[in-house]
């Protein structure tokens, strides 16, 4: 791709999402997303393969209807109360659609089925961007509009989206299919905390940033995208092999690791709340995600490749990957446990 069209198509990247953060009148937030979206569709479609055009033309459909939905949603609130202010929505029949609108989105269960085939059909940089980035615009709206909708649709939408996260990332071989049920389930966890505490939200939602940013990254260096191909990853590279399983156990949540932070947050509030089962019912979805991160980690570090020749001749070619990205993303997403207190002064 050219690069001066390239710069515009990420400039245009940020000025949607940063227009949707700044807007506090509906049509500005709605513009912002539109601008978001009409940026990362050619980006999606540059190397011209048939899946990858399958899937930007699902994700243009997806998020087309949407948008239309958080029209029709803001234009019916405008008409029942008279305002177009972001922080005026009262009308409940608004409110969930938008909830809904939003929810299709970012990929929240039951509304995440273009998820995984789209992220499947796309190139592991723009399935980062689409992961991390696309994320951000609409869960800012979901945040400054949550105390506005029904308390049970947000947990029905976070238990939801946790436990088809973890159910569908069980059976899957492909890499990019078990990031995006990843993604699911730690949607899934920032919604369900975000009427009681959003700065629990942020948190989780900068920790998910991190960890996914280092597991693709890690990918792309490797160059793989399938689970078999995992096992020839200690015999070219043994330190990444490590670190990336720590990454994989840090993404499932396990202590003492990055990940561990937002889900001890997330329950501990939850229970605050005087929430118990639903915490308890977290804490099992988190440990039916951990199992096919684990499936990952043990086809990485415990097997060996029987094809030892394409396993050894990678060795006697030098990578001209840059890994200055890749090594602060998995250094934050190991080592950052300690700064739980700092951050949470942070946020507050």
């Amino acid at each position: 791709m050219n690069p001066y069209v390239l710069a515009i198509l990420l400039s245009s990247l940020g000025l949607g999402t940063t227009l949707t953060f700044a807007s506090s009148h509906w049509l500005l937030a709605w513009m912002g997303l539109e601008i978001n979206t009409l940026a990362i569709t050619p980006l999606m479609a540059q190397h011209h393969h048939p899946r990858a055009v399958e899937a930007t033309t699902k994700y243009f459909l997806t998020q087309a209807t949407a948008a239309a939905m958080i029209l029709f949603a803001s234009t019916t609130n405008a008409w029942m109360t008279g305002e177009w202010s972001i922080n005026d929505l009262s009308s409940p029949i608004a409110s969930t659609m938008f909830m809904a609108a939003l929810a299709l989105k970012i990929g929240l269960a039951p509304m995440h089925f273009w998820m995984p085939e789209v992220l499947q059909g796309l190139d592991l940089l723009t399935g980062l961007i689409l992961s991390t980035w696309q994320k951000l615009a609409p869960l800012a709206l979901i945040i400054q509009t949550a105390q506005n909708v029904n308390p049970s649709l947000l947990t029905m939408l976070g238990i939801l989206s946790a436990l088809v996260g973890g159910w569908g990332g069980l059976n899957q071989t492909q890499l990019r299919k078990v990031l995006a049920y990843s993604s699911i389930a730690h949607m899934g966890w920032m919604i369900i905390i975000i009427q009681y505490a959003p700065q629990l939200t942020m948190i989780a939602l900068g920790m998910y940033i991190i960890m996914t940013s280092a597991a693709f990254l890690t990918l792309k260096t490797l160059a793989t995208t399938k689970m078999n191909t995992l096992a020839t990853t200690w015999s070219k590279n043994p330190v990444l092999a490590s670190t990336t399983a720590l990454v994989l156990l840090s993404l499932g949540g396990l202590p003492p690791l990055t990940g561990f932070m937002p889900k001890w947050l997330i329950l501990q509030e939850l229970t605050k709340q005087d929430l118990p089962i639903i915490a308890t019912s977290m804490a099992l979805t988190a440990l039916i995600s951990l199992y096919f991160y684990l499936r990952l980690c043990y086809t990485m570090t415990l097997t060996i490749s029987p094809a030892t020749t394409n396993s050894i001749t990678p060795w006697r070619t030098k990578t001209t990957q840059t890994s200055l990205p890749l090594s602060l993303f998995i250094t934050s997403a190991l080592g950052l446990l300690p700064m739980t207190p700092t951050i949470l002064m942070l946020t507050t």
